[in-house]
């Protein structure tokens, strides 16, 4: 298959209470073009569900709270609320085979507060469906207890210089609270990363952690490897 091209899908709603902007939602997902092909479809339909299923969200949750703050605010004659909502995506491999990415959305309700949602997809280009996580690893290969181990090394090392903060008390709580869709290639290495406040404070944002292919042995992401030097 001939390397996929993509471009930005784009939408934007606005929700008013009384002519007044209370909530607002920009979409910005991955489009194959031309969607010649079944899997270039299947690709497309993909993100546009994800479109969809975000701005429902928006309008079934957040619209909600964005006109109870909007009602309160009024009340007392405070400064009026407007909540914001996003969904971006970012892509981070891209060859013949594969396609690497993740979507990241971004709410700002109350003052202060942030969330932060991140999704990864890695899609096998011929087949036309995400990759698990465990398909670039040998069988019955201890992947998880390694990646979780070369985490647990990193958090360590950001720890002792000072650079971040995390609230795990036993190397268990790291596995548990992790979820192997939650990755993604790079030219770097694969990054795992954990949900908002799993794993650290909200300062920290989405831990992620990128380690190298040559950290994972040999026959694991053989297929992004160059081949070796005769």
């Amino acid at each position: 298959m001939s390397n996929i091209q993509l471009q930005s899908f784009t939408a934007e709603r606005e929700w008013t209470i009384e002519g007044i902007p209370v909530l607002t939602a920009a979409v910005s997902v991955p489009e194959p073009v031309p969607a010649a092909d079944n899997v270039s479809r299947r690709i497309r339909r993909y993100y546009q569900l994800q479109c969809r299923s975000f701005l429902h969200y928006c309008e079934k949750w957040l619209l909600p709270l964005a006109e109870a703050e909007y009602r309160a605010a009024l009340a007392v004659s405070a400064p009026l609320p407007c909540f914001h909502a996003a969904l971006e995506y970012r892509v981070t491999w891209q060859d013949r085979e594969l396609l690497s990415l993740y979507t990241q959305s971004r709410e700002v309700t109350l003052p202060g507060q942030t969330l932060l949602t991140r999704r990864g997809d890695t899609w096998d280009l011929a087949a036309g469906y995400p990759i698990p996580l465990s398909d670039f690893f040998p069988a019955r290969s201890p992947w998880k207890q390694q990646l979780m181990a070369l985490a647990a090394e990193e958090i360590q090392r950001q720890e002792r210089a000072g650079i971040a903060q995390y609230h795990l008390r036993r190397p268990q709580d790291l596995r548990r609270r992790f979820n192997s869709q939650n990755y993604y290639l790079t030219r770097e290495g694969l990054t795992v990363f954990f949900p908002m406040y799993a794993i650290a404070p909200s300062a920290e944002g989405i831990p992620a952690f990128t380690i190298p292919y040559a950290q994972l042995g040999e026959e694991a992401f053989a297929r992004l490897l160059p081949p070796a030097e005769t």
